[in-house]
């Protein structure tokens, strides 16, 4: 999309560290400080983990867990690199050792960062019991899970976490910017409701490390050297995708990013959203709407700068719809639905694996409730108009562009739509989202659910294009008059999408 390129053009003026390396300006931080930084910002993480644990916040611990992360970040990412992690700092230093644009990690720095955070996790883990008198045992929350469970997700969440760092704070494409710290944030938001439910929600060898120390009168010596290997696979895995999504990064070329990193950047962003949507529906999640909301934010500060960012085959039917986007072609647009609908079957794989034992009846797709199929209609057209629309005013219309709060602004389409429409329609408002939803139930039924809700979610892409292509029409030259070519074809295209996505009779 035009938001890739508006941000690959800037990105060549920038500096080449991010706010997660060193300082910008100004005397370079001390060893000494930067240990303190790391101590600290590793302390608060995880005494704020323990004290929402232990007073049994279900609705609000994720987001001051995040919280606390994201205004730590914000506060010592000039100082140390505010890494507050081990599995974060060895994806560093790793980026570094296959030449990347990272300095400075190898290796003195490693071990000495990986101490201070671990220092800092247990005194944190400490500082917690001194209030409550025990502590929090780690390992699986229900013994319905097994260590295979905790493992995947573990894995999935930190690779999730040390990505998005990756991307955010250290990409050239991406420097400088102002939302590094809320998008690192948002991955806590993201995993510690659906995740957790499973495994806690640690992400970070520190905080496993804190908490099964802290908790010595049952620590259990199985649990953290698990947690914390499987941390560190995913910070390498991490290091290792970083390296092929952003390949111009470790050579002194400026190159675009192929169609097949672009398809990459669309499968990853769309697994993950439709991961969190699975778990977050399964636990029960009581917030579930801000916790997918964020899975979207930051994936899409994340990979914005690749491949656009859309993550849901409506989006991208908007945007070739739109005349705004030369580059995006019908075959580069069937790609990007390829991988976006791929990644959210593998999506709904992986989390029926993690509830193997259980039923996920509650992930089926269709009505909620009491509500039929014009209910539905209405809430998945609207909803889904309101996300593309939104989409294409902050990200693709160079009049209302933003260059910050895009990320933001799309993700809280998602909150708004899933707390309002969420028990009508299941809140999918995306194709992937649907037809990974469609976990259960008689094969006959599952087809027409996402064939029906596919149409829903299409005309709303549609209809979110003809009003655009009215609120926006600034955005072309006011002296062309006369339409194009391409404009008459584009709407004689929007036409027939409205058309041909009918609601579909149900299958009694």
């Amino acid at each position: 999309a035009p938001l890739r390129h508006v941000r690959l053009q800037r990105s060549h003026q920038s500096c080449r560290r991010g706010p997660h390396l060193a300082p910008r300006m100004g005397k370079k931080s001390t060893m000494a400080a930067c240990l303190l930084a790391e101590f600290l910002g590793s302390f608060f993480l995880i005494f704020t983990v323990g004290m929402n644990v232990l007073v049994k916040d279900a609705v609000w611990g994720g987001i001051s867990i995040g919280s606390v992360l994201m205004v730590s970040v914000y506060a010592l990412g000039g100082i140390s690199g505010a890494n507050f992690n081990p599995a974060v700092t060895f994806a560093l230093a790793l980026v570094e050792f296959i030449g990347g644009p990272v300095k400075g990690f190898l290796f003195k720095k490693l071990f000495m960062y990986w101490g201070a955070q671990v220092a800092g996790g247990i005194a944190g883990g400490f500082c917690y019991r001194a209030v409550f008198d025990h502590g929090i045992q780690l390992g699986p929350q229900d013994v319905k899970f097994g260590a295979a469970d905790v493992g995947i997700l573990e894995i999935i969440y930190t690779f999730m976490l040390c990505f998005v760092v990756l991307n955010v704070a250290v990409a050239q494409e991406n420097q400088p910017n102002q939302y590094f710290g809320i998008a690192i944030g948002g991955v806590i938001f993201a995993g510690a409701y659906g995740a957790g439910a499973v495994c806690g929600g640690c992400f970070n060898p520190a905080v496993a490390l804190g908490l099964d120390i802290s908790h010595f009168s049952h620590f259990n010596p199985k649990w953290s050297p698990l947690y914390a290997l499987c941390q560190l696979i995913g910070g390498a895995l991490a290091a290792g995708v970083f390296r092929f999504v952003r390949s111009s990064n470790f050579t002194d070329a400026k190159e675009e990013p192929t169609e097949s990193v672009m398809f990459l950047s669309e499968f990853l962003g769309t697994y993950f959203l439709v991961l969190t949507v699975g778990l977050n529906v399964l636990a029960k999640s009581p917030a579930a709407g801000y916790s997918i909301a964020s899975s979207l934010m930051s994936m899409i500060y994340a990979l914005s700068s690749v491949s656009g960012a859309h993550f849901n085959p409506a989006v991208t039917l908007a945007v070739l719809l739109s005349g705004r986007a030369p580059d995006m072609t019908l075959k580069r647009a069937a790609g990007y639905v390829g991988a976006q609908l791929t990644a959210g079957k593998l999506a709904s794989m992986t989390y029926v694996f993690v509830y193997s034992d259980q039923s996920t009846s509650s992930t089926s797709l269709g009505p909620g409730g009491r509500y039929g199929l014009v209910a539905v209609g209405v809430v998945e057209v609207a909803f889904t108009f309101l996300l593309c629309f939104i989409v294409l005013s902050v990200a693709v219309s160079p009049r209302t562009m933003s260059t910050s709060k895009y990320g933001f602004c799309i993700g809280a389409c998602v909150t708004v739509g899933g707390n309002a429409g969420g028990p009508i329609s299941g809140g999918a408002f995306n194709p992937a989202v649907a037809l990974g939803l469609a976990a259960t139930g008689p094969f006959e039924h599952i087809i027409v659910m996402i064939l029906t809700y596919w149409g829903f979610q299409f005309a709303g892409g549609a209809l979110a294009v003809l009003l655009f292509r009215v609120t926006h029409a600034a955005d072309v030259d006011s002296g062309d008059t006369e339409l194009t070519k391409a404009d008459i074809e584009v709407n004689e295209l929007l036409k027939a999408v409205v058309q041909v996505n009918e609601p579909l009779k149900p299958v009694v």
